[in-house]
């Protein structure tokens, strides 16, 4: 069945008005075939002879390696008579037309990324990628539309082909949507102002659940797949409500967005759904991804756990950035040295943020910290943190990434006690922040070189000696120095534990060589393991029927989170070449470890600077 709207224009051919023309794209969900969809783009006509098309090897927020144009099929381009027009594959992301000036437009096939996800070792980033079903599309842009090297500043209008009853969100604004005549099919059309607009506004399409709420001058929209039906928004709502009023209060001043989507893509237990499970930050939305098995109060958890970090980003890097993150090159990225920054200090304020709004209580905060501190010393704790920033796609930093939301964290702590002090409790990291946006903006860039000194002048000398000695430097952090400051202190306690890590030390270990996972020597420290004779060196074969492999790890293990105290469970063991079956009830687990109590001879000075560092 042909479509009732067709466009009929002409295209303009003078080099100026085709130089600012807008890219026009489509993306055709009706003709979605084994999760497959077809794009079109159509730029104006070409003046250059030679021009090439690019899909992101990178895209922002991620600092991995994600090769959208692996994805790309049957890409061809079409001359205005309808002929093809040769095209040269340059890598996996570059296609180049050496007679560009006859170029209409190119058509091409998104492959979808979820299902491929554990063949790639978890590439690209769940919340990154890309659902082609017939009941979901998760349209994170960058996986389905690119960009002309001599075009990267051009308008993109984009129309989106779906069946007219189908439910969509978008952060992008809609232009108009119309319908065929027969009403079964509609047009959604957007607009974007440059490419980036395309990327920093994900979509999704299908069988939603969505709730709409205002938090203070925010309309907050939340849009649910949950294909099982386990979860509903208005199930979720009342916990993102309260998180984010929350985090409103906590910000006060800062700008923020007149509206904010989050997507949410409940994971069902099958072999071929997306286990990277977490979010990913855009100006004004976040894409998220968590197992669909997990039970109520631990979705609530990790909502506000993963969203409230996400939000937390219109501070920095979406307000507060730099010269790499400003102009970010898709296909040839250089990265800036201030991941402490961009997710460390977002990752403090979305657990501090806790404690100052008593959605947690103190010892709760507390032990988050503990977590983290306990959490980075798997990591290279002498690793400057600028170096590790700059080249984080290359090793050894790319394996050390993840400790930006462990010690990158403290070192926003360290830094907010330093303000605290040196400012009898009137500035704190916050306040810096807020500073550092006016002084820039999400239009206005700083320099990767002098942001340091910058803060040095806008702050104290101390925080400036702890940036040189902890951040630019290899000089691991005394956090006792910091706690002392706020009356507290590090000493032995029984702790509560989950089971696969001893509050925060992992207790399982992967054989690279022989495809396995296996219980180290941490697990002798684990009461549930220790007591139902769990011994180092077990390599775990089954978990409740489930074959444990390297690829589907972190989906197996994931759902030990989502255990119950009571709940039967069936483990399979190789010890040695003697299988060993563990049949058991799930009962609490403890182990002995670290744990930050408050003195009981603090003075009053220390009790004052820990209420300012806890309650603003």
């Amino acid at each position: 069945m042909g479509l009732l709207l067709v466009s009929c224009g002409t295209k303009n051919i003078t080099n100026d008005l085709a130089i600012n023309a807008p890219i026009e794209t489509a993306i055709d969900l009706t003709e979605a075939a084994t999760d497959k969809v077809p794009v079109t783009i159509d730029p104006a006509r070409f003046s250059k002879d030679t021009v090439t098309f690019y899909l992101p090897k990178v895209v922002q927020g991620t600092y991995a390696v994600s090769d959208f144009g692996k994805y790309v099929e049957n890409l061809k381009g079409l001359d205005y008579e309808g002929n093809t027009v040769a095209v040269n594959k340059l890598d996996d992301n570059a296609w180049q037309f050496t007679n560009a000036t006859k170029l209409d437009k190119i058509q091409y096939l998104v492959n979808d990324t979820f299902d491929v996800e554990a063949e790639n070792n978890g590439d690209p980033f769940s919340p990154s990628g890309t659902n082609i079903e017939e009941t979901n599309f998760v349209l994170n842009l960058h996986g389905f539309i690119g960009y002309f090297d001599v075009l990267k500043n051009n308008q993109y209008t984009l129309q989106v082909t779906a069946p007219a009853a189908m439910k969509s969100a978008s952060a992008l604004p809609l232009s108009k949507t119309e319908q065929t005549e027969d009403g079964s099919i509609r047009i959604d059309s957007y607009f974007a102002s440059r490419y980036f607009e395309i990327t920093d506004n994900p979509m999704m399409y299908g069988d939603l659940d969505i709730e709409e709420f205002e938090v203070g001058d925010i309309k907050i929209v939340l849009s649910v797949y949950s294909p099982n039906g386990v979860h509903s928004a208005a199930k979720i709502k009342e916990t993102v409500y309260k998180m984010m009023k929350a985090q409103k209060q906590y910000l006060g001043d800062i700008d923020s967005t007149p509206r904010y989507d989050i997507y949410l893509y409940l994971a069902p237990a099958a072999e071929n759904a997306p286990s990277g499970f977490g979010a990913l930050e855009h100006h004004t939305s976040t894409v998220v991804v968590l197992p669909e098995q997990m039970p109520d109060e631990a979705l609530a958890s990790s909502m506000i756990d993963v969203v409230s970090h996400e939000f937390f980003h219109i501070v920095t890097p979406l307000s507060v950035h730099s010269e790499d993150v400003h102009y970010f090159d898709y296909n040839d990225p250089t990265f800036s040295k201030h991941l402490w920054m961009y997710e460390g200090v977002t990752e403090y304020f979305a657990t501090l943020f806790q404690v100052d709004q008593a959605l947690v209580e103190k010892q709760e905060f507390y032990d988050k910290i503990m977590e983290k501190i306990q959490a980075s010393k798997s990591y290279d704790d002498a690793m400057s943190f600028t170096v590790m920033s700059q080249n984080i796609l290359e090793q050894p930093y790319a394996r050390n990434y993840a400790n930006v939301y462990q010690k990158g964290a403290l070192i926003g702590m360290c830094i907010d006690i330093l303000l605290r002090e040196q400012s009898n409790g009137q500035r704190g990291i916050l306040s810096l922040m807020k500073e550092l946006s006016t002084n820039y903006g999400k239009n206005k860039p700083f320099e990767d070189d002098k942001i340091i000194e910058e803060i040095t002048a806008m702050t104290y000398p101390v925080v400036g000696d702890f940036l040189k000695t902890h951040v630019q430097g290899t000089t691991p952090i005394d956090y006792n120095v910091f706690f002392d400051k706020v009356g507290l202190t590090i000493g032995e306690d029984k702790v509560a534990t989950d089971y696969v890590r001893n509050a925060g030390a992992f207790i399982v270990s992967g054989n690279q060589e022989k495809g396995t996972i296996y219980f180290n020597d941490l697990v002798s420290e684990n009461s549930f393991w220790a007591e139902n004779g769990v011994q180092p060196n077990d390599e775990i074969v089954e978990v409740n029927g489930t074959e444990l492999t390297m690829a589907n790890a972190n989906a197996v293990l994931g759902a030990t989170f989502q255990w119950q105290i009571g709940d039967d469970i069936e483990v399979k063991l190789n010890r040695a070449g003697e299988e060993v079956i563990i049949k058991t009830k799930v009962a609490t687990s403890y182990t002995q470890g670290k744990r930050i109590k408050e003195q009981e001879d603090a003075s009053q000075q220390q009790v004052a600077l820990r209420k300012t560092w806890l309650k603003g």
